[in-house]
This record gives structure tokens, C-alpha cells and sequence, in this order.
């Protein structure tokens, strides 16, 4: 009985091929075809990075190293591992705009998200083929370096010092400072480099004597200032008016007295 089967399935196959002779090479093309549509797939890249962390990366650049570069005039080289070239999340990042508090825009499709995580999600999953990861650099791996847990209110900086980590960190900061800043480069990546130990390395350690950030970063304008400012060239022309108008009825009101006393005046006695 069990062999019945295979030999009538075999059966039918012989009848196709004598009523159809073009069923087995339908067969062999369509298995040809669906193997190169999956050689044809795109690759989607596997990315072992952290977008928040790779962020928050960028984040204390831009705020604590980029205001001394720009003051500097020095350019980074692509060598150096703070470069953007080397952010694989860069071009994504840019690609974001926070049009309102609850209201994020994907700068490729301009799908809108009502806030960031959902745009980040959105990126992973529609826009994953455009990462540059052509260097596979990642940029949170600086992160130690660079203090990230600081922007990030991480719970992590309550925890006990780790002096085998603050070391690890104070040695990858210095290899940051000897890459990004070689002293045998000219006075500017000098002063750049003793800048990037005093900023970042030297707060590297158990002791709690040195803090990071130490020589301050990009100035931002207060909120509260700028409303003072807002308020005051507001009300500074309405103060002016209030004090012409005021000045203008002292000086008609002292006309009315002299005309009303010019002529109460008793004739002089002869």
C-alpha cells in the first residue's frame, strides 16, 4: 500500500509531460527565478551600534569640543574617530526635524511621528539601508571617553567608581587626543590637544579632583533672558510715550498758570 503512492504520483507526472512537454521547463524557470529574485534582495546591513548612545556622542562634541574648534579654524581629519564621517547614524540624524514639541519629521519620506523614539524605530525599519557603515565605525564606543552617561542622565555616574574602567577611558581619551590632535601638526592642534585632556581626560579618575567639561562649552541663550528682552523692547516704547506725554502736560499746565496770573497782578505803588 505505501508503495502505491510514489508510483502513482509518478504516474501523473508521465501524463503532464505527454499532454504538456512544457511543464518541466515551466518548472525549471520558475525555480531559476524565484532563487535570483533572492540573490536579487537587498542586503540590509547588521548594525551592533547604539544609536542613543552614538548620539549622545555627538551631543558632547558639538557642546564641548566643536566651539574651541571653530576658534581654532582647525578641521578634524577623517582618521580621527570624532569625526561625522565616522557616525554611522549621521546622515539619519540630520535627516530629523523637530518641527513641534510632540511633532518629529522623517527628512527622507516626511512621514511625521509624535516624538523620537518612534522616529528612530522608523529609521530601523525603513531606512536601515541607508546607514553609512561603510567604515563599520561606531561612535558610542567613544562614549566612555567622551562622559556620555552626563548628557544622557544615566543612572550608571551614582554608581561606584571603577578604577579599572576610569583608566580603560583615560587611556582611550588620550588616544583620542594623540589622534585627533597630533602636537607635531602646528601651534592650533597644540593648544587643541592640552584642551582635549584638560576638557575630558583628566576628570578619568577615582580621585573626584578634577570635573569634566571643566573648560566650558557652547554659550546658550536663556529662555528667561530672552523674555526679559522680549518684554522690555515691548514696554520701552510705551514707557517713552508715557513720559513725552506727561512732559508735554507739565509744560501746557505751567503756560495756563502764568496767563492765569498776569492778570491778578497788583499795580505796583507809586
Amino acid at each position: 500500500m505505501g508503495n502505491k503512492r510514489p508510483i502513482y504520483a509518478y504516474s501523473v507526472f508521465l501524463l503532464l509531460l505527454t499532454l504538456d512537454p512544457s511543464f518541466a521547463s515551466n518548472q525549471g524557470i520558475e525555480h531559476s527565478t524565484s532563487r535570483t529574485l533572492k540573490q536579487e534582495q537587498p542586503q540590509i546591513p547588521e548594525v551592533h551600534c547604539s544609536r542613543e548612545r552614538s548620539r549622545a556622542a555627538w551631543k558632547v562634541i558639538e557642546e564641548y569640543l566643536m566651539p574651541f574648534l571653530e576658534r581654532e579654524k582647525y578641521q578634524l581629519s577623517s582618521r580621527c574617530r570624532l569625526h561625522p564621517s565616522n557616525d554611522i547614524f549621521r546622515d539619519q540624524e540630520e535627516h530629523k526635524i523637530h518641527v513641534d514639541i510632540n511633532e518629529w519629521r522623517c527628512g527622507y519620506c516626511k512621514k511625521i511621528f509624535r516624538a523620537e523614539k518612534y522616529l528612530d524605530q522608523h529609521f530601523d525599519n525603513r531606512h536601515l539601508n541607508l546607514l553609512n557603515v561603510s567604515h563599520s565605525k561606531c561612535l558610542a564606543d567613544v562614549c566612555g571617553a567622551l562622559h556620555c552617561d552626563l548628557v544622557m542622565d544615566s543612572q550608571s555616574r551614582k554608581t561606584k567608581c571603577n578604577p579599572a574602567a576610569a583608566a580603560r577611558n583615560h587611556h582611550l581619551c588620550e588616544d583620542l587626543a594623540d589622534s585627533c590632535f597630533p602636537v607635531n601638526q602646528g601651534p592650533s592642534a597644540t593648544r587643541l590637544h592640552e584642551l582635549f585632556l584638560r576638557q575630558f581626560c583628566d576628570a578619568h579618575s577615582c580621585s573626584g579632583g578634577r570635573k569634566p567639561f571643566s573648560r566650558g562649552g557652547k554659550k546658550h541663550t536663556s529662555i528667561f533672558f530672552l523674555a526679559i528682552s522680549i518684554l522690555i523692547l515691548m514696554f520701552l516704547p510705551i514707557f517713552y510715550l508715557i513720559v513725552y506725554l506727561y512732559q508735554r502736560e507739565m509744560r501746557t499746565g505751567g503756560q495756563q498758570l502764568k496767563r492765569i496770573s498776569k492778570p491778578g497782578r497788583k499795580p505796583k505803588p507809586s
